[in-house]
């Protein structure tokens, strides 16, 4: 086979093989094809897409380009849980001890925080002590001891994903459903989960903006699933605006503590509630919603889950003086109060430009090498369809210095939209993908 032979069949609009996908993939994951080849390719797809058949044998060649973990002489099934990423969304850390709370093995690998969107492993690296870095043989026996684990990804899983997705982030082929789709689900199946839940958000605070981008992804990445064997489903959620109130790292690890602890913000449990319940009723533990539901929400309101968490954070190292003690996580030095402008209701939050102001602010990073503030973020009091007068705060920013709070004021206020009138709540989920 010959790379530019693919490149001009994909051009004209015509299916690649499995056969065909695998060499091409196997080729670019050991050098044998430059980037420049890889990259027309790329662009071919963007242009030409590719059909549910071909995304699933691309994701399948990915997730088999390096270490396919099979976990199931340690537990005899496991799930996973993946968000395309929104801001304040720091659902895993509440889903994920429900989970395990209900007897189902958690084994996640999470990514860290690029862009507006946080990562799940930046804000579990707030608790001192705690490691994500693990080892195979660290991850087996905390799964098999807590039968919950949260670790950083290894660079084992899925390489050619990895080398890949770094040459489309430069090469202006990022934002094509199938790439999107394949480089997800290559990691959610190399790391060997038997059902999965897919979290695919929509809004300003989203990568995909339109409910019927989130909808084409989602369909995509089940179809995936089904041809690979695995049992998955996927929500559409909204993410016009910032899921809970917390924005920055050790501010969303109290958020989902107060969450485990019975006084979460209602979005954030409802979305935890909704995609457990998918979860549970694809693992077989139970055959309707309300029966998967009234599970979840007996481990939460028992304590089971919040046990569930302390043990894996105390097997990671992390101190548990932190987490029983919330107020003990890092904490800016600086909190000032953003006062609403005028009275009225919250009509819009830009989600992507609180994400924004809460990296200025050093809580992301632009880059992987950059070092991030877990101190800093954002706290907010209203959010859209809330009532707020023009004495209460709109917003509590958490910074370093007092001038890098007032530097990102501007952009917060415009941030904002306030009317006159009462405005509707805009919907959680959008619907259900099975």
């Amino acid at each position: 086979m010959r790379a530019v032979d693919l490149i001009a069949k994909k051009r004209d609009g015509a299916a690649l093989s499995r056969d065909e996908i695998r060499w091409l993939i196997a080729s670019y994951a050991n050098g044998t094809i430059p980037d420049y080849q890889m990259s027309a390719w790329a662009m071919a797809v963007v242009w030409r897409g590719m059909d549910d058949r071909e995304t699933a044998d691309l994701t399948m060649a990915m997730a088999e380009s390096g270490d396919m973990l099979d976990l199931h002489d340690l537990v005899p099934l496991t799930v996973d849980k993946h968000s395309t990423g929104g801001v304040g969304d720091k659902t895993t850390l509440l889903l994920a001890p429900m989970i395990a709370a209900v007897g189902l093995p958690m084994a996640k690998m999470s990514g860290r925080g690029l862009g507006f969107s946080g990562g799940t492993v930046d804000k579990l690296e707030s608790i001192p002590g705690l490691r994500t870095n693990l080892s195979a043989e660290e991850f087996r026996h905390a799964l098999s001891t807590v039968g919950l684990v949260i670790a950083a990804q290894s660079g084992d899983l899925a390489p050619a994903d990895k080398k890949l997705y770094a040459l489309r982030d430069v090469t202006a082929t990022v934002e094509s459903i199938p790439l999107i789709a394949a480089s997800v689900m290559s990691k959610k199946l190399a790391a060997g989960a038997d059902c999965i839940i897919l979290d695919v958000k929509y809004g300003s605070g989203a990568f995909m903006h339109t409910p019927e981008a989130a909808r084409t992804l989602a369909q995509t990445m089940v179809a995936i699933g089904k041809h690979a064997g695995r049992r998955v489903a996927a929500t559409i959620s909204s993410m016009q605006q910032p899921l809970g109130f917390a924005i920055g790292n050790a501010l969303e690890v109290r958020e989902a503590i107060a969450a485990l602890r019975g006084h979460g913000p209602d979005d954030l449990v409802e979305l935890c509630l909704t995609l457990g319940t998918q979860l549970v009723r694809l693992t077989g533990l139970r055959d309707n919603d309300a029966a998967a539901r009234s599970l979840l929400q007996e481990a939460l309101t028992s304590g089971a889950a919040w046990q569930r968490f302390v043990q894996m954070i105390a097997h990671q190292g992390g101190d548990l003086r932190f987490i029983e003690e919330p107020e003990l996580l890092p904490t800016a030095p600086v909190q000032l109060n953003l006062m609403a402008p005028q009275s009225g209701y919250v009509a819009a939050i830009d989600g992507q430009a609180l994400g924004t102001v809460c990296n200025q602010l050093g809580g992301g990073r632009q880059r992987k090498d950059d070092r991030i503030d877990s101190r800093v973020g954002l706290v907010l009091y209203a959010k859209v369809g809330d009532a707020v007068n023009n004495d209460m705060p709109l917003v509590t920013i958490h910074a370093a210095s007092i001038p890098d709070a007032e530097r990102v004021i501007p952009q917060l206020r415009a941030a904002y939209q306030i009317a006159s009138s009462p405005v509707a709540v805009p919907p959680l989920i959008e619907e259900i993908v099975r």
